[in-house]
This record gives C-alpha cells, sequence and structure tokens, in this order.
C-alpha cells in the first residue's frame, strides 16, 4: 500500500474518473427545460456512475479553505429573486465525512479544515439536480480562499487530484465568463466576452495552464470578464487535477444574456 492510498481509508481504487468544469450560469437553468439542463442529464447518464462528487463552487467562499464533513448536507438557496418554484428546490444527497477526512489528510501543505454548516448551495445543486436527479451519491463540497492567489488554488488541487483514481468526480462550477454588472437581455454578446471566451478556450486546448493561472495578465479584458473573479476560480482546481493524458472537449458553449459564457469542458 502506498502512502496515498493509506492516507485514503477505505476509498476503494477505479478507473480514473474524468474532469467536469460546468458553466452554471442562471439558478432557473435548474428547473428549465434548456440546452444546458438536457446536456447535464445527458451527461449523467453517459459518465460512470462515481462513488462521490466533490464540487467547488463559486458561490462558497471563505478565509481559509474548508470541505463539508456533514452527513446531510443541506440545500442553500443562495439567491433572490426568483420564482418560488425554484425556492422549493431540494437536493438530499448525503455528504460523506470519510471523504471529507481523506481531502484533509491528502494535502499536508494546505490546511483544510471541516465545515458542519455550509451545505450545498446553487453552484453544486442546480448543475447536479439534472445530472443526478436521484441524489443518492454522496456529495462533498471545497471551499474557495477568496484572499489566496491563483497559484494556490492550482496548487491546492494537484495535492488532491488522486481522488479521481477513488472513483470521485470532481466538477468546478462556475463560468468563464461572469460580469452581471453589464447584465442586458438582448442576447448581444459584447465584444470583451466573446473575445475572452475564446482565449480561454484557446489555452484549455493547447493545455496552457500558466496562461490561465495567469489570465489577469490580460488587463482590461480581464477586468471586463471579470470585476471579481469568484467563477473563473473553480477553473483553477479543475486544471489542477488533470493529467497529460486527458484531453478536453467543450460543451454548452453557448452564452446567457451576452455576458455569462456557459462554456464547459471535460477532460477524459
Amino acid at each position: 500500500m502506498n502512502e496515498i492510498d493509506r492516507i485514503a481509508g477505505n476509498l476503494p481504487t477505479t478507473e480514473r474518473m474524468p474532469l467536469l468544469f460546468v458553466g452554471h450560469g442562471s439558478p432557473m437553468n435548474t428547473i428549465e427545460d434548456n440546452v444546458f439542463s438536457r446536456k447535464w442529464a445527458e451527461l449523467g447518464k453517459q459518465l460512470s456512475r462515481p462513488q462521490a462528487i466533490l464540487c467547488i463552487s463559486a458561490h462558497w467562499l471563505t478565509s481559509g479553505t474548508f470541505v463539508t464533513a456533514m452527513e446531510k448536507p443541506r440545500t442553500i438557496h443562495d439567491f433572490g429573486g426568483f420564482p418560488e418554484e425554484l425556492f422549493r428546490q431540494q437536493y438530499p444527497a448525503p455528504g460523506s465525512p470519510e471523504i471529507a477526512e481523506s481531502i484533509m489528510n491528502m494535502s499536508p501543505e494546505y490546511f483544510i479544515g471541516k465545515d458542519f454548516d455550509w451545505g450545498l448551495d446553487h453552484g453544486t445543486w442546480s448543475v447536479l439536480k439534472p445530472m443526478f436527479p436521484l441524489a443518492d451519491i454522496p456529495v462533498i463540497q471545497l471551499s474557495i480562499d477568496y484572499s489566496k492567489p491563483m497559484e494556490y488554488h492550482y496548487n491546492l488541487a494537484k495535492q488532491i487530484s488522486y481522488l479521481r483514481a477513488k472513483g470521485v468526480l470532481v466538477i468546478g462550477s462556475g463560468n468563464i465568463v461572469h460580469n452581471l454588472r453589464q447584465l442586458h437581455y438582448d442576447e448581444k454578446i459584447p465584444d470583451w466576452s466573446e473575445q475572452f471566451d475564446s482565449q480561454i478556450a484557446s489555452w484549455i486546448e493547447s493545455g496552457d495552464d500558466k496562461s490561465i493561472v495567469k489570465f489577469q495578465e490580460l488587463g482590461s479584458l480581464a477586468k471586463m470578464a471579470h470585476p471579481s473573479y469568484d467563477h473563473f476560480l473553480p477553473l483553477l482546481y479543475v486544471l489542477g487535477m488533470k493529467e497529460k493524458t486527458d484531453q478536453p472537449e467543450f460543451f454548452n458553449s453557448e452564452f446567457q444574456i451576452g455576458i455569462i459564457s456557459m462554456r464547459s469542458v471535460i477532460w477524459k
């Protein structure tokens, strides 16, 4: 038994799971029959059933890094101004204290604390509800320490990438372009939005992780795409877990209201 297997405890070794970065966009996508929710449902049927799911959501920002460690995470409705039907949605997936413990032990260079208060925010359940509607797969969330530099998130992910060989499906949930300050409803895609999305897509295709981690060097273009970069950070976690042999495939490459890129990627 190697050191990582020892740390991972009783988690069985499996075929390496793929990686997902999912553009989640509006929480309404989870209850609407649209191109995005249909693709999520299709993926849920195509993927091998994971032992568990680890989600890094743009909507759990913390001081320090934490992992949900409760047995029954609550469904968090962290939004406002939407129809009552959306607030009635529940995703009663179990948690996994065992996997939370493994994640903490896998990252000796980075302190990860246990959280018993958060649960599953809409960056997680709005995607998982169409993808795995039975809510019978354990789900864990890893928080994002917004105070840390970009390299922190990418390198932390490398520490826990072995989860993929333990049947854990890792999902980063955010958006490659996300600027609600430029909100409009005519569906026109601004030049800056399309340009940033295309540049990141090009770097993903070429495997240029370094440029993606340093995306802020794009200056005003990066600032327009992400006046705050919470929705970009989940991508860095997924990139940090890639293997050299992983190849990206894009899906849901459309925009919502012009300033939200729904571009999503699976690596396998």
